[in-house]
């Protein structure tokens, strides 16, 4: 669980990002999810995207993958959503 200070960190560095990952009309599946994890263990923070044909909002997917992978949503604003995950060996991000 992420605390404010934390979490205030992380969406500034997310500020730089793009999105790297687009959910559409097909939904979430179990590679999708697990792709999301493999990119999350190397990389700690990421944006998604939830395009606007999709049968979910962007704080559902954000949520649904979140506790699916056991990571944190940081934050959701419009059609963009930013999950971390800390990577226990070797981390990436030193939060505050």
């Amino acid at each position: 669980m992420l605390n404010s200070k934390q979490r205030a960190y992380l969406k500034s560095i997310s500020n730089k990002l793009n999105p790297v990952f687009q959910i559409g009309k097909g939904g979430l599946s179990a590679t999708q999810i697990s792709q999301v994890d493999d990119y999350l263990r190397v990389h700690e923070i990421m944006k998604i995207r939830v395009l606007d044909n999709s049968l979910y909002t962007a704080k559902e997917a954000t949520a649904e993958i979140a506790q699916a992978i056991e990571a944190d949503v940081v934050q959701v604003i419009g059609s963009i959503g930013i999950l971390y995950k800390k990577n226990d060996k070797e981390p990436v991000i030193k939060l505050p």
